[in-house]
C-alpha cells in the first residue's frame, strides 16, 4: 500500500459500491457531535477486538485515531482495559495487530514498566461486589483481581467517563443488557457523561450492527427512565 491509499480506496478496489456505504456511514457517525475523536477511536477499536474484526477496519480506525492525536500507546491502554470485559483472548489478537500496525508504520511504542500485581482492598462498588459474593465467591476473588488491575488514573489513563463509553459498548457487543449495562451507564454519568453523551455511543455503534444498537436503545431509555 503506498502512502497515499487509504483503507477505504482498498476496500473500494475490491467493491467500489460496498466502500461508498462505508464511506457514507463513516461520514455520519462521524460528525457525532457529543463525543471526542479519542473517544471515537476506542470506541471503533473496541467494535474491532470484540468482533474480532482486526483487518482493514481495524486498520482504518488506528489511522483515523492517530491522525486525530491517539497514540498508538493510547490504543494499548484501551486494549489492557477492555480485556476484562472482551476477554484477555480477544485482546491479545488487538496487542497483535498493533504491534504489527507500528512495524509497518515506522512507529515506536512508549515504553512501559510494568507494575506489581496490586494488594489491597477491592475498588469494586459495595453492591456490585455484594451481588458478585451471592454467585460465587471465588468469582468474586477474579473480579477483585481485575479491579485493583484497573484502579488507576493518572497520566496514560482512561478517564472514568472513557472507560464507562467503552464498557457500556462492549456489552452493546456481546448484547448483556442488563445489570452489566446498567452498571456501566452508571459509571459514564458518575464520570462527566451525560445522558445524551451516552446516547451519542449508541448512535456511534449503530455502524458495528444496527440490531445491536436496537436492543441497547431499549434497554438505556428504560435505564434513563429510571433515573
Amino acid at each position: 500500500m503506498t502512502t497515499t491509499e487509504t483503507s477505504l480506496d482498498r476496500l473500494a478496489a475490491l467493491d467500489p459500491a460496498f466502500a461508498r456505504m462505508v464511506g457514507a456511514t463513516a461520514k455520519h457517525v462521524r460528525a457525532i457531535p457529543e463525543l471526542t475523536d479519542r473517544e471515537k477511536t476506542f470506541l471503533c477499536v473496541t467494535a474491532d477486538v470484540c468482533q474480532a474484526s482486526l483487518g482493514l477496519a481495524f486498520t482504518a480506525h488506528v489511522r483515523a485515531g492517530l491522525a486525530a492525536g491517539v497514540s498508538t500507546s493510547d490504543v494499548r491502554e484501551l486494549l489492557r482495559f477492555v480485556s476484562y470485559d472482551c476477554g484477555y483472548h480477544a485482546a491479545t489478537a488487538g496487542i497483535e495487530r498493533i504491534a504489527e500496525l507500528e512495524r509497518e508504520l515506522g512507529l515506536d511504542p512508549e515504553p512501559v514498566v510494568p507494575e506489581p500485581v496490586p494488594a489491597g482492598p477491592s475498588p469494586l462498588p459495595a453492591e456490585v461486589r455484594a451481588r458478585l459474593t451471592e454467585l460465587d465467591p471465588q468469582f468474586t476473588a477474579y473480579f477483585d483481581l481485575q479491579s485493583r488491575m484497573r484502579a488507576g488514573h493518572g497520566p496514560g489513563t482512561l478517564s472514568e467517563r472513557e472507560r464507562g463509553l467503552v464498557s457500556l459498548s462492549v456489552d452493546l457487543h456481546y448484547q448483556t443488557l442488563a445489570d452489566t449495562f446498567r452498571i456501566h451507564v452508571g459509571r459514564a454519568l458518575r464520570g462527566g457523561a451525560t445522558p445524551e453523551d451516552v446516547r451519542a455511543a449508541l448512535r456511534f455503534n449503530a455502524q458495528f450492527g444496527v440490531t445491536r444498537a436496537w436492543h441497547a436503545w431499549e434497554a438505556l431509555n428504560a435505564i434513563l427512565a429510571e433515573s
